[in-house]
């Protein structure tokens, strides 16, 4: 019996290749994102903390020279805060971009395979037809052998 061999199984398995890549960029888009996110939210940690701190210097008999130097820093840190979260940003539309990128490649494999499957099922009806004009032949010979 004859085995089904796709002309165009490399063009299947490159499509299956290219969604695994988009999977693996996709993957590593959504770690970056995370990184980013941890990143923002450890400067807003900080930023609590040393509002904090101001706070309790306020409290206290603390130098103007002091609670000025706190106050500079807090506002460098408001400035790393809005820079990180254009990043995150960023990062968001880079994990969607992946996603839309990914989507493309699964629904290219996805008409790839059918293509396929609907080539494997004509190789398998054309084989089943042969096989039964082949039965049908055979039982015409042993008919016509059999009759007197």
């Amino acid at each position: 019996m004859a085995s089904f061999r796709y002309s165009f199984q490399k063009i299947v398995d490159l499509k299956s290749s290219e969604k695994t890549q988009a999977e693996w960029i996709l993957s590593s888009a959504i770690g970056a994102l995370a990184s980013e996110e941890q990143s923002l939210e450890q400067l807003r940690e900080k930023q609590r903390e040393w509002e904090q701190k101001l706070h309790d210097a306020s409290q206290s008999a603390v130098p103007l020279s002091e609670l000025q130097l706190v106050q500079h820093y807090l506002d460098h840190l408001v400035t790393c805060i809005m820079n990180k979260q254009t990043d995150v940003k960023h990062a968001q539309k880079e994990v969607e971009q992946c996603r839309l990128k990914l989507s493309d490649k699964m629904k290219d494999e996805k008409v790839w395979l059918k293509a396929k499957d609907h080539a494997r099922d004509r190789f398998q009806y054309a084989l089943q037809i042969k096989e039964q004009n082949e039965l049908d032949e055979l039982t015409s010979v042993r008919f016509m052998l059999s009759t007197p």
